[in-house]
C-alpha cells in the first residue's frame, strides 16, 4: 500500500480517477508486476467524458413522455444536448431514429445518432422502481438459466435473455441500426443502459457482433446485474472487448445474481471491465473516486470488496437520477400528433420511427401540440 497526495490509500496496480468538480485527475500505481488478466488481452479503455454522456442517455430512456423523448425536448435530453453542442461543437447533438415501447413487458428502448463523435446510440430502459424490490428478490432466489445459442457450456439468465431476444425490442432495434447505417455509413455503435437495461445492452452488443458481424461495437452499462456463467463471461469478453460496466459504491444490483467463488463452474460471473465509483472522505471533504478494475470481471478490490446492500446507490450514477419520472406504473404519455403518427402491432406495442434524413427541428415543431396529452397505461 502507498499513500497518495490526497491521503487516499490505493493498491499497487490500481488505476484511480479522482473527480474534483470539473477537474479529473488520473493516478496509476504499479510495482512492475504484470497484471493478471483472465478474460482478455486488450481490456477496454475507460473514458470519463464518454461515461458522463452515456449515463444521460441511459437516464433519458426511462422517461414516460414519448412526445418529448422522441423529439428530444425532454428536460433530461436538454442537458445532454447542451453538453454535446458545447463540448463537441455539434449543431444538433442527437436525434432519435426509433423509439419502441413493448407494452406487455414494460420495456422501452431508443436508437439515435450522436453527431460528434458520430455514433449510433442504443439505449435500453431498466426496471421501474415500483417493481425493483420484487425484481431484486427474484434475482437472488430465482436464477433460471438457459444455454446461449451456439456457445457450448455458456449459460445465461433466462429473463434478461428473453427481454432482449424474445420481445419486440430486438427486431425493432436491429432494423433501426440498419436504417441509420444506410444513411450515415459504417459508423460505430454504442449500446447502453442501466440495471436490467444494462443487461439488455450487453446482449444487444453481443448480438450485433455475432449475428450482424458488426466490428465497431462498444457497450457501457450502469448498475448492471450478472447475466451469465463464467464460460459466457469469457466468451463475451473476447467477442465484445470494448465493454465497460460502471458500478456505484454499495449498489445492490451488480452483486446479483450472487457470485459463489467456491463454485466457479456453477456461479454467475461478470465480464470485464468494471469501473467502480465510490467516495472517500478527506477531513470535511468528500471526493469521488473512479477506480478502473482488473480484467477479470470479478475484481475483489472493486465493488466486490463491499457489501451490496443499497438501492439508493443503484438509482444515482455520476449524480444523474436513474429511474422513471413516473415510477409507480409503466404509464406512457403522448400528445395527439405523436399518437397519430405512431404505429402499433397486435399486442399494442408502440413504435415511433423517422427517416434519418429528415429534420429533427421540423419534427419538433410538428409535435409541439398545445392539446392535452394522451395517456396510455
Amino acid at each position: 500500500m502507498i499513500l497518495c497526495t490526497f491521503n487516499c490509500r490505493v493498491n499497487y496496480g490500481e488505476n484511480l480517477v479522482l473527480d474534483f468538480g470539473h477537474l479529473v485527475v488520473h493516478f496509476f500505481f504499479s510495482d512492475g508486476r504484470e497484471l493478471k488478466v483472465r478474460h482478455m488481452s486488450h481490456p477496454a479503455q475507460y473514458n470519463h467524458t464518454l461515461a458522463t454522456i452515456l449515463v444521460e442517455f441511459a437516464s433519458a430512456v426511462y422517461l414516460s413522455d414519448l412526445t418529448q423523448l422522441f423529439t428530444w425536448t425532454c428536460t433530461r435530453c436538454g442537458d445532454l444536448t447542451k453538453v454535446l453542442r458545447i463540448y463537441f461543437k455539434c449543431k444538433q447533438g442527437f436525434e432519435i431514429i426509433e423509439l419502441v415501447v413493448d407494452v406487455e413487458h414494460c420495456l422501452q428502448a431508443f436508437v439515435g445518432v450522436a453527431e460528434d463523435p458520430l455514433a449510433i446510440i442504443i439505449a435500453f430502459r431498466g426496471t421501474n422502481e415500483h417493481s425493483l424490490q420484487n425484481w431484486i428478490e427474484d434475482l437472488y432466489w430465482k436464477q433460471h438459466e438457459i444455454n446461449y445459442p451456439d456457445m457450448d457450456d455458456a449459460m445465461v439468465h433466462r429473463g434478461f435473455y428473453t427481454a432482449y431476444h424474445n420481445t419486440t425490442i430486438r427486431p425493432t432495434v436491429l432494423g433501426a441500426v440498419e436504417r441509420a447505417k444506410k444513411f450515415y455509413g459504417d459508423i460505430p455503435i454504442i449500446a447502453t443502459g442501466h440495471s436490467m437495461g444494462g443487461a439488455m445492452a450487453a446482449f444487444c452488443g453481443l448480438d450485433l457482433v455475432v449475428n450482424k458481424q458488426e466490428n465497431k461495437v462498444q457497450v457501457m452499462t450502469f448498475g448492471q446485474p450478472r447475466i451469465g456463467n463464467g464460460v459466457f463471461a469469457s466468451l463475451y469478453s473476447q467477442l465484445v472487448p470494448n465493454t465497460i460496466r460502471v458500478t456505484h459504491d454499495h449498489d445492490i444490483v451488480p452483486h446479483l445474481p450472487p457470485y459463489y467463488y467456491r463454485l466457479p463452474q456453477k456461479t454467475y460471473q461478470h465480464f470485464p471491465r468494471e469501473v467502480w465509483l465510490y467516495n472517500i472522505g478527506l477531513g470535511s471533504l468528500v471526493y469521488r473516486v473512479e477506480k478502473i478494475c482488473d480484467g477479470s470481471g470479478e475484481d475483489p478490490d472493486c465493488s466486490r470488496s463491499v457489501s451490496g446492500n443499497s438501492i439508493t446507490d443503484h438509482l444515482v450514477y455520476y449524480g444523474v437520477d436513474m429511474g422513471s419520472d413516473d415510477p409507480a406504473t409503466c404509464r406512457i404519455v403522448m400528445n395527439s400528433n405523436v399518437l397519430n403518427t405512431s404505429t402499433r402491432d397486435s399486442g399494442g406495442n408502440i413504435f415511433l420511427s423517422r427517416d434519418p434524413a429528415s429534420s429533427l427541428l421540423k419534427l419538433s415543431r410538428e409535435f409541439d401540440d398545445p392539446e392535452d396529452p394522451v395517456n396510455s397505461d
